[in-house]
């Protein structure tokens, strides 16, 4: 039997949803405006997978180093003090003239935010029990599904409104400070895992990354991130350049899609926690992957089946985060959850961002600002490790039985 959240957990749980919302949609948003960005910046498939890849690189350095050290300070004051820096960095994206300041902009951004993503998890963990934590977890993944049903149409309205990529920027930085606002009166101060760290930094480090089921959570979240990412950024290019995709039915193509991931994100939290994560995972992984194939082979279509595609794709790719993020968390240590969830969010970010550096590689163009090439062997490649993220699934077990 599913347990139903309180009333306090659900404020907590709502104003974390709020904050990944922000943040996931600053991370998104880049992946739509690729066509702008081809065609305001002249960048390369290359240079565009650099943009999208630097933010998670910089999330991954961020979280080894938080890993080292998150459990000596009180959650609420890391929160905080990354989240305000990370609606700095947005705001310079926004402002950002020309490629390079883009690109440092990603960068000061990945960092902040990577540090807020894993801080959220760490909030789940601590404050929501076990019998309740899918049910958690599912509302605050509906992040992405809500950020692409709400904030990614609006955005992309504003930069063809505007006729300029960082205009959606300058409104998540907005949004993003108001949320800041709420946060500091209404985040509750988590200080007593502190008194349960008593070694240094880098043994901490040490401790965390050795421990074998640690090793497993890492390998699969690294295996079920690029099983993804290889793809995603490309999507909105690939759908505009190669199947017809007029560019003004973006917003609606995610705003279709986002619907019916929130609705498969929420039932999927609500099945993990009554039949358990696992079998859950393995049938969403197992449809991600089928729509891997299919998503990079379409061809000339229609805008319907482009939507729908993209819908089934978008439902089943976050529809598996949920069962596989209470699979990693169950397998943590008690004793440094925060640097668990740290470090694995590390190789997420690790796994966003070298995911479109390799799609970059085998992804080319048939003429400036043409058709694209070689998307094919990227779904390829995401299915490989779509695959293997199901296999390693089978090698996570509770902490308990350490």
């Amino acid at each position: 039997m599913t347990q139903p959240l309180t009333g306090e957990e659900w404020k907590l749980v709502l104003l974390l949803a709020m904050i990944n919302i922000v943040h996931i949609l600053d991370f998104v948003i880049v992946m739509p405006l690729g066509d702008q960005l081809r065609q305001e910046l002249s960048v390369s498939p290359w240079q565009f997978g650099v943009v999208v890849s630097v933010y998670g690189l910089s999330a991954m350095v961020a979280g080894i180093v938080a890993s080292t050290v998150i459990d000596r300070f009180n959650r609420r004051d890391v929160l905080l003090c990354f989240f305000a820096g990370f609606i700095l960095a947005t705001l310079y994206c926004g402002l950002a003239p020309n490629y390079a300041h883009l690109v440092f902009g990603r960068i000061l951004a990945g960092l902040c935010g990577g540090t807020v993503a894993s801080t959220v998890m760490t909030f789940i963990v601590e404050v929501i029990p076990n019998q309740r934590r899918g049910r958690a977890l599912g509302i605050v993944s509906s992040s992405f599904a809500f950020a692409s049903t709400i904030g990614l149409p609006i955005g992309l309205g504003l930069a063809e409104l505007f006729k300029n990529f960082g205009a959606p920027f300058l409104a998540i930085a907005l949004l993003a400070l108001a949320v800041w606002v709420a946060s500091y009166y209404l985040l509750p101060s988590l200080e007593g895992h502190r008194s349960q760290t008593q070694i240094s930094p880098w043994q901490q480090f040490i401790y965390v990354a050795k421990q074998p089921n640690h090793l497993w959570s890492f390998l699969f979240m690294v295996a079920m991130v690029l099983g993804t990412f290889m793809v995603i950024p490309f999507i909105a290019p690939y759908l505009v350049a190669n199947c017809g995709l007029p560019r003004s039915y973006l917003s609606l193509m995610y705003g279709v899609g986002g619907i019916g991931t929130l609705a498969a994100v929420n039932l999927t939290g609500w099945m993990a926690d009554r039949f358990g994560p696992r079998p859950i995972f393995l049938f969403t992984a197992g449809i991600a992957v089928v729509m891997t194939v299919v998503i990079t082979n379409l061809g000339e279509v229609g805008v319907g089946v482009c939507i729908l595609a993209t819908t089934i794709f978008m439902m089943v790719a976050s529809s598996r985060v949920v069962p596989a993020q209470a699979m990693m968390l169950q397998s943590a240590d008690p004793k440094t959850r925060g640097a668990f969830t740290s470090l694995t969010s590390a190789f997420s970010h690790f796994a966003t961002g070298t995911g479109p550096l390799i799609s970059g590689l085998v992804v080319g163009e048939a003429s400036p600002n043409g058709p694209l090439t070689g998307f094919w062997i990227a779904g390829c490649l995401a299915a490989f490790f779509g695959v293997s993220a199901m296999i390693l699934s089978f090698y996570l077990r509770p902490a308990h039985q350490e």
